[in-house]
This record gives C-alpha cells, sequence and structure tokens, in this order.
C-alpha cells in the first residue's frame, strides 16, 4: 500500500513560540521519525505577504522559523523541508486552479467575510476597503501548496478546514475539467492541540499578543511566566489544576509521572509563585539544548539556506513532473505534442481506493458547476416543473453535442437527474 503524504506550513510573520511548537511543530517532526508517510513541512512566505508589508520582519520570521525546525531534530533526510518561493511551480499552478475556481467560492471564505462584516460594522461604504487580491483569493495558492504533492492529509486548526474543503473543490472540479490528476486532501485536526494558553488563559497566539516566544533568553522566559495571570487562592490553598494556565503548559511538556507530582503539589495549596518558578525551571532546562542549537544556527545562517536549498532540489523532483502533466491537461503544450493513447495511461491498474477517490472528485467537481441550476430548483415555488425544464434543457443539449462534449454533458444530465429525482 502506497504512503500517504502529510503536507503543513507555518506562515513566517513573527517569533515561533511556545504554542507553534505544540500545536504544529512537534507533532509534526514525531511523525516524520516513522516511515509511514511521505512528509512536506514548508515556510509559508508568501503567504506572509498577505497581511504583513514589513519586509523586515518577513525575512527575520523566515530566518526564526527554518532555524526552529532545524534545532528542534527535523530530519532533513526523512521529511522534505522547504520555502515556498523557492517552487516556481506553486505560484504557476495557483493561476491555473484560479482559473478553474468560481469568485462565489472566494466569496465565502472566513478571511474575506470577516473583514466585509468589518468594514460594515464601522459603517463603510465601501465594504471591500483594505480587501487586496492576496486575502481575498489566498485559500488558492493554499490549495496550490497542497495539490502540487497531492497531499492526503493536512494538519490544520479548526479556523483552517475550509481551506482545506476548498483545495478539495477546486481539485474536484480541474479533474472533471481536465484529467483525473490531483488528489482529494484531508484536514487532520488534533483537538488537544487547539487550547494551549497563553499569558492570559486565552488560546496561545500573535493576534492576542499573550505568547511565549521558544528560544527567548532565560531572563526573559521568567518574565513571561510570572506574567502569567492566576486567582486569588492564597499558599496553603488547594488550587484547581485542570483550569491554571502554569499547570496546562507544565503538563504540555511533562510525562505522566511528573504532571501527578505536579498535580499533587497543587492540591497540597503550592504558592502561586513558586508554581511560576517550577514551571520556569522545567521549560528552561527542557528548551536549553534546542535553544543553544537555535543560536548557533541564526549565527550560521548560510548553513540553513543550504538546507532549504537541498530540500527545495527534492520537492521540485515532485513538483516539476506534476506541473508538467498539469500544462498538457489544460492545453499549455509544445506545438508538437502528441496526446498519448488512451490504453498506455490505463496501463496501471487503479486500485479500488483510488477509482473510490477518483468517482468522488469527479462527482464534485460536476456538482461545483451544476450548483445554480440545483439552486434555482430549491428555490421555485413549482420544483417539479423546474426540475423538469432543467432536465429537458439538458437533455436537448446533449442531443446537439459530439463526441467529448457530449459525454461530459451527459455525465452533467445522469447526475442532475440524480440529484432532482425527488422532485421528478
Amino acid at each position: 500500500m502506497a504512503k500517504k503524504t502529510v503536507l503543513t506550513g507555518i506562515t513566517t510573520t513573527g517569533t515561533p513560540h511556545i504554542g507553534n511548537y505544540l500545536g504544529a511543530i512537534k507533532p509534526a517532526i514525531d511523525m516524520s521519525q516513522g516511515e509511514q508517510y511521505n512528509n512536506f513541512y514548508f515556510l509559508a512566505d508568501y503567504h506572509a505577504l498577505i497581511k504583513c508589508h514589513d519586509p523586515e520582519r518577513v525575512a527575520q520570521s523566515t530566518r526564526e522559523i527554518a532555524a526552529t525546525w532545524l534545532a528542534l531534530g527535523l530530519d532533513t533526510d526523512k521529511a522534505t523541508f522547504y520555502r515556498q518561493t523557492d517552487i516556481p511551480e506553486i505560484t504557476e499552478l495557483t493561476w491555473i486552479l484560479t482559473c478553474m475556481c468560481s469568485k462565489g467560492l472566494m466569496n465565502r471564505a472566513h478571511a474575506y467575510k470577516a473583514s466585509v462584516d468589518a468594514n460594515r460594522d464601522s459603517g463603510k461604504a465601501d465594504l471591500d476597503d483594505g480587501v487586496t487580491m492576496g486575502l481575498f483569493s489566498y485559500p488558492i495558492l493554499m490549495a496550490a501548496d497542497i495539490l502540487m504533492f497531492n497531499a492526503d492529509l493536512i494538519p490544520v486548526g479548526k479556523d483552517q478546514i475550509q481551506h482545506i474543503e476548498m483545495a478539495r473543490d477546486v481539485a474536484g472540479r480541474f479533474n472533471h475539467t481536465f484529467e483525473n490528476l490531483f488528489t482529494l486532501p484531508e484536514a487532520v485536526v488534533d483537538e488537544e492541540t487547539q487550547l494551549i494558553p497563553g499569558l492570559d488563559g486565552r488560546k496561545m497566539s500573535k493576534s492576542y499578543d499573550n505568547t511565549i516566544p521558544l528560544f527567548g533568553s532565560s531572563d526573559e522566559l521568567y518574565k513571561l511566566i510570572k506574567q502569567i495571570k492566576t486567582d486569588t487562592r492564597e499558599p496553603g490553598e488547594p488550587k484547581d489544576a485542570d483550569n491554571s494556565t502554569i499547570f496546562q503548559l507544565y503538563s504540555c511538556f511533562s510525562n505522566a509521572q511528573e504532571t501527578a507530582a505536579m498535580r499533587q503539589q497543587f492540591e497540597n495549596g503550592i504558592g502561586w509563585g513558586d508554581a511560576k518558578k517550577e514551571l520556569f525551571e522545567y521549560l528552561d532546562a527542557k528548551l536549553a539544548e534546542p535553544r543553544a542549537c537555535y543560536n548557533e544556527l541564526m549565527n550560521d545562517l548560510g548553513a540553513v539556506e543550504e538546507v532549504l536549498l537541498k530540500g527545495a532540489e527534492k520537492a521540485r523532483e515532485v513538483a516539476t513532473p506534476v506541473m508538467d502533466k498539469a500544462r498538457i491537461a489544460a492545453g499549455i503544450r509544445p506545438l508538437t505534442y502528441v496526446a498519448k493513447a488512451k490504453e498506455e495511461k490505463q496501463k496501471k491498474e487503479k486500485s479500488a481506493e483510488a477509482i473510490a477517490r477518483a468517482e468522488e472528485g469527479r462527482r464534485r467537481g460536476i456538482l461545483m458547476q451544476l450548483k445554480p441550476l440545483l439552486d434555482t430548483v430549491e428555490q421555485a415555488e413549482d420544483k417539479n416543473a423546474a426540475a423538469q425544464q432543467i432536465v429537458a434543457e439538458k437533455s436537448v443539449q446533449v442531443e446537439n453535442l459530439k463526441k467529448k462534449a457530449k459525454q461530459k454533458a451527459q455525465n452533467e444530465l445522469d447526475l442532475l437527474q440524480e440529484e432532482l429525482a425527488q422532485y421528478l
């Protein structure tokens, strides 16, 4: 059975913090240690430009995030680690996918809708004020990141699930219109990684300014830990470990025995100052070795650059043939190109799983194109009459077409009849 491909990226707009490590980097590195998956991890520096227009911040963040992955033990012989901007095929594929993606799909993207809602709430006449085309269409760039490597599994937070669904929709439409080239990806959400608490108890996030940098100095680490919010319980009073940011951060790094010992201290009434000191000493010891490695890498960025360029070579070995196929499928071909016989394409027998995935992608692609017709029926007062009219018009269209166009229209007619069966 073929290995599944896992892909994840981190946007280069900030300094890596403990939440990034626990929520994304550590699980990804752990996953890459075995032989079960093909792993692709990248620095999403084109994505950084969507909201950040400070070039020095983007450049510094790229350096810091690259060094962080390596300092934490990513084995780049086992995983493909690359910078998004080193793979020109990604932006080329983005354009082809853009031409396959409806504006209506992008209108429904959470980030765009949030911007429109904010403008409406502030009373602005132009609801698109401040919305760049990068913000509007970045789910297509994300789709290209994923489809370029035919990734099966995409570890994401809950807020990114919609983008994986959009990638599936765009892939399905390409597969239906041109050729079945792209795997339909699946979102993988680890519920435990969603609630890494920050200094104020909310989810650790740059947006809340409540993060703890992963590789700050010992003094900086202690200063930030002392800022963690606590309740008013005095030393000697039992503490609620499960609702304590201090305990939750400690347990994210500790083993079962260490966690149980800390929980006992909370039940025995450890003072908040002592609890913060224990958390600091524990984290400082845990991070000391990778911090030293990180500092060495940040002082030898030439070595980090070499690793990224080596990763780009590996990534392009996959991306280049996929892009060649996508161009040819869309009609961007050498003048001397001669299509291969279908029999040659089908020599390799497909597995039952591959056939099922291809059929699912074909069906989703057709349904995307038929959605306006299906919506028309749903909104009609006389659904039976509307359904009959649409099926009749599509039947006439099928009769007037020839060969490949006729078969495509027939597929649409078959699915229309299936979807509207309850009204016919």
